[in-house]
C-alpha cells in the first residue's frame, strides 16, 4: 500500500529554494539574485479541476532565474522575464520588485529578460491575465531575499549584528546609530567573497504595510514612448540586414503544387528567391522591404487545394442543436424541468474577428553557424524557439529570443509564423533577414476569433426564479490550435479549453447543464482577447435579461435575486450592488435613453457593467459605460483602470462594427476600411471604472473588462427599443 507523503513544512520548502538561490547567485563586485519558484462523466469533473486550478502557468520555476542586477554605482536593473505589449507589465512588475527591495521603484531600470538570462521557458510567457498573479510571490520573495542579503553584509561591514541593520530606501543602516550606513552599491563594491543566503525564508510585508504596491505609479515606458525611442519588433535593425516576403496561398489550407522563381530573381534589389515545396514555401529576399514585396508578383506559382467554403456553409457547421456536443457542467436534472412554469429560448451568434492590433505580424532573424538569434514581438519565446528547434531538426544550435516591445497582441503573437520564415530566408542567404507583414496579410492570414452559436432554454418558476437553464454552445477550436495535443485525444476531450472563459452561468440555478460542441472548421481560429468571455458572455447575459423580462423583473435585480449563497456569490452582490448605484441604475436616464447591464468572471476576478445608449440615425451610440470590479489586489490601480477602459472599448469596437465573412476560402476583408474598427468619435466619453477592495493577491486584470460590454449595451438597446438583438454586431 502506498503511503502519502507529508507535506513540506515552509522551512523545509525554503531550503529547496534557498539552494536553488544559491546556484543563481554571483560574487565580488556584482549581485545578482535567483528565485524558483468512463470520460463523459468524467468531463464536469475535468472542467472542475481547470476552473480551480486557474490559468496561471507559473506556479513551478525549476531554473535558476536572474531578476536583479545591483552595481556599484548604486544602479539597480531588473529583468523582467513578462513581455510589454502596451498593457503595463513591466511597471506593474517593477512596484512588486520595489516594493521588498526597499528601493523607490524610481530606482530600478526594467529591462527585458531575453531567452538566455536563465528564466524558466514557462516563466517567459504573457497571456490569460497571468503575469501579475505568477509572479507576484516568487517576484517579492527573490526581491525580499535580496534585501536580506544586502543587510547582512552591511551587518558584517558595519561591525554590528545583523539585528541592528535595516533596510530602507536603497540604503542599510544601523538602528542605534544612524551615521552607520551603506547605500546598497557601496555594500556590493566593498564586497569581496561568496554571498550569503538567509538560513530562513524572509519575511514579506504585510499588505497593510505596502508602500510602492498600490501606488498609481508612472509607467516606466512611458517616456521613451513619447519621445520615440522605444524599439518594436517593426523596428528592430541590425548591420547588414536584408528584407524579406513571403507568398501567400489564395485559399485556406491550400499547398503548392508547383513553384519557380520565375522573373522575381531578375527583380531591382533581389538577393535570392527562396522556394520549398515540401515546407509550402515560396519567398523573396531584397535589400529593402519594398522590393522583396514587389518581386513576389514575378514568381511562378501553382496552388493546390484548400477550402472553398463560403460564410453560409461556416454558419451552418457552427450551429448549436439539442442533443450534440459533450457535456462538461451539470447539476441537478435539467430534462425533468426544462419544460416546467414559464418557459423561454434565445439563439445568439458572434462572427470571426481579427486581433487588429496595430503593429501586425514581424520578426527578425540571423541563422549562423552555430547560433540561431530572432528579434521578435512574442508572447512566448519558448513556443518561438520550439517552432525554430522543428525547422532545423537535429541540428544543435543555440537559439536566442530578443524579446521586443509589442503594438499590440492580444493573442496574435503568441504563434509567430513570421519568425519561421525569417529564419527560412536568413538560412538562405546567411544574413539577418527582417519579415513584416503587411496590414493585408495580417488580417487575411493570420487565425481569428472563431464564431460561435449559442442556444438557450431556460424555465421560471412561479415566484420568478429560474428553475432550469440548458445551454449549449458550438465554436471552433482556440486553445486547440495551438496547443500540441494529438487529434485523437483533442476528439477524445471533446471540448477545447478555451471556450470556457465564461461559458458558465455564476447564478444560482438549481438545474443546470451545459454541452460544448467543437467544430473543426478549414478557417484558422485560436486565442483572441478573454478567449470565450466575449462570445460566451454576450450569450449567456443577453439571455439573463430574456429570462428578467419574462419574469416581469428588473434585470439588475433579478441577478442579484439569483445571487449564490457562497464566498464567490458575495464577491457578485457586491459588484452588482457597486455597479449600480454608480451608474444611477435606480434613477431613470435622460430622455431618448436607457441602460442595460452584464457581468462577467475570468478566473477570480469578477466585473459588472452598465451601459448607458441612444440611437441616432439609426446607429447604436454609447454615452457611458461604468465598470465595478473585484481583482483583488491591485498593483498599480491608474493603470488597471486604463486596461479595463482598453476592454470595454476593444469590446465595443467588436459589439457594434467589426465582423469578419468568408468567401470562396478566404476572408473578404483585406483593411481597416472593409474591417473598421471603433473611432475616438464613437467611443463613450464617459467610461467610469472603481475597483472594489478585494484580497491580498492579485486575480489578473488584462481581459476580464471584455467580456460583458457586448451583453450591456445589447441590453440597453432592448430596454430602449424592445428589440432584442442576438447576433453580433448589433444591427438595428
Amino acid at each position: 500500500m502506498k503511503t502519502k507523503k507529508a507535506p513540506l513544512t515552509p522551512e523545509q520548502r525554503w531550503k529547496m529554494t534557498r539552494r536553488r538561490f544559491l546556484i543563481g547567485t554571483g560574487s565580488l563586485g556584482v549581485l545578482a539574485v535567483g528565485g524558483y519558484f468512463g470520460i463523459n462523466e468524467g468531463r464536469p469533473a475535468m472542467v472542475d479541476a481547470i476552473e480551480k486550478s486557474g490559468a496561471s502557468r507559473g506556479g513551478k520555476m525549476p531554473a535558476p532565474n536572474l531578476w536583479f542586477e545591483l552595481k556599484p554605482d548604486n544602479s539597480m536593473v531588473f529583468y523582467a522575464p513578462k513581455f510589454e505589449m502596451g498593457q503595463g507589465i513591466h511597471s506593474a512588475l517593477a512596484q512588486i520588485a520595489a516594493e521588498e527591495l526597499e528601493v523607490d521603484w524610481k530606482q530600478l531600470t526594467v529591462r527585458q529578460a531575453d531567452s538566455s538570462k536563465g528564466f524558466d521557458p514557462n516563466i517567459m510567457f504573457t497571456g490569460g491575465s497571468t503575469s501579475v498573479q505568477d509572479l507576484f510571490t516568487p517576484l517579492r520573495t527573490a526581491a525580499a531575499t535580496m534585501r536580506e542579503m544586502l543587510r547582512l553584509e552591511a551587518a558584517k561591514q558595519l561591525s554590528v549584528g545583523a539585528n541592528e541593520i535595516v533596510a530602507l530606501r536603497g540604503e542599510c543602516f544601523a538602528r542605534q546609530d544612524m551615521s552607520k550606513k551603506l547605500s546598497y552599491g557601496q555594500i556590493v563594491a566593498a564586497k569581496q567573497t561568496e554571498w550569503e543566503i538567509p538560513k530562513t525564508a524572509p519575511n514579506l510585508k504585510a499588505r497593510k504595510a505596502f508602500t510602492s504596491i498600490g501606488l498609481n505609479a508612472p509607467r516606466v515606458d512611458v517616456r521613451a514612448k513619447l519621445l520615440g525611442q522605444a524599439v518594436y519588433g517593426y523596428d528592430a535593425r541590425v548591420p547588414d540586414m536584408l528584407y524579406g516576403a513571403v507568398a501567400r496561398p489564395p485559399r485556406y489550407g491550400a499547398t503548392l503544387k508547383n513553384a519557380s522563381a520565375g522573373d522575381a530573381s531578375n527583380q531591382p534589389g533581389v538577393k535570392q528567391v527562396v522556394i520549398d515545396l515540401k515546407a509550402n514555401f515560396a519567398g523573396v529576399v531584397a535589400d529593402t522591404r519594398t522590393r522583396a514585396r514587389e518581386a513576389l508578383k514575378f514568381l511562378n506559382l501553382e496552388w493546390d487545394g484548400g477550402t472553398s467554403m463560403g460564410q453560409a456553409e461556416i454558419e451552418q457547421l457552427v450551429t448549436a442543436r439539442d442533443g450534440i456536443g459533450v457535456v462538461i457542467k451539470k447539476r441537478g436534472n435539467t430534462d425533468a424541468n426544462i419544460l416546467t412554469g414559464t418557459q423561454v429560448s434565445g439563439e445568439y451568434r458572434t462572427p470571426f474577428a481579427a486581433h487588429a492590433h496595430l503593429e501586425p505580424l514581424n520578426a527578425m532573424a540571423h541563422v549562423q553557424a552555430t547560433k540561431i538569434e530572432l528579434w521578435v514581438p512574442t508572447q512566448s519565446t519558448s513556443s518561438d524557439i520550439r517552432g525554430v528547434q522543428d525547422m532545423v531538426g537535429g541540428e544543435k544550435r543555440e537559439i536566442v529570443v530578443y524579446p521586443m516591445q509589442m503594438g499590440g497582441s492580444f493573442g496574435r503573437k503568441g504563434a509567430q509564423s513570421a519568425a519561421l520564415e525569417a529564419v527560412r530566408l536568413s538560412n538562405a542567404v546567411g544574413k539577418p533577414v527582417h519579415v513584416g507583414w503587411t496590414r493585408e496579410e495580417d488580417i487575411q492570414h493570420g487565425f481569428f476569433r472563431p464564431p460561435s452559436h449559442t442556444k438557450l432554454r431556460g424555465s421560471l418558476s412561479s415566484d420568478g426564479r429560474i428553475n432550469a437553464l440548458d445551454q449549449v454552445t458550438a465554436s471552433g477550436d482556440i486553445l486547440f490550435s495551438v496547443i500540441p495535443i494529438p487529434e485523437p485525444i483533442k476528439n477524445l476531450i471533446g471540448f477545447d479549453f478555451g471556450v470556457l472563459s465564461g461559458l458558465f452561468s455564476p447564478y444560482d440555478i438549481a438545474n443546470y447543464r451545459v454541452r460544448s460542441h467543437r467544430v473543426k472548421l478549414p478557417i484558422p481560429t485560436g486565442t483572441w482577447r478573454g478567449l470565450g468571455i466575449f462570445p460566451n458572455t454576450f450569450a449567456l447575459e443577453s439571455f439573463m435579461d430574456e429570462m428578467a423580462f419574462a419574469a416581469k423583473t428588473d434585470p439588475l435585480d433579478f441577478r442579484l435575486k439569483h445571487v449564490p449563497n457562497t464566498e464567490d456569490g458575495t464577491r457578485l452582490k457586491r459588484v452588482l450592488e457597486d455597479v449600480k448605484t454608480r451608474s444611477d441604475w435606480a434613477t431613470p436616464p435622460e430622455s431618448g435613453r436607457a441602460r442595460g447591464v452584464a457581468f462577467s468572471s475570468l478566473g477570480k476576478t469578477l466585473v459588472a457593467q452598465v451601459a448607458e445608449v441612444s440611437i441616432f440615425e439609426n446607429r447604436i451610440v454609447v454615452h457611458r459605460v461604468t465598470v465595478s470590479i473585484d481583482a483583488g489586489l491591485v498593483v498599480n490601480p491608474a493603470n488597471a483602470a486604463l486596461q479595463a477602459k482598453g476592454s470595454v472599448v476593444m469590446g465595443l469596437s467588436s459589439t457594434l462594427l467589426e465582423k469578419l465573412t468568408v468567401k470562396d476560402g478566404m476572408v473578404e476583408q483585406a483593411n481597416f476600411k472593409a474591417y473598421p474598427l471603433l473611432t475616438l468619435k464613437q467611443t463613450p466619453p464617459r467610461i467610469d471604472v472603481n475597483f472594489l477592495e478585494g484580497g491580498d493577491t492579485p486575480y489578473g486584470m488584462g481581459e476580464p473588462a471584455i467580456g460583458p460590454i457586448g451583453a450591456a449595451v445589447a441590453n440597453a438597446v432592448f430596454a430602449l427599443t424592445q428589440k432584442r438583438i442576438r447576433d453580433l454586431p448589433l444591427e438595428l
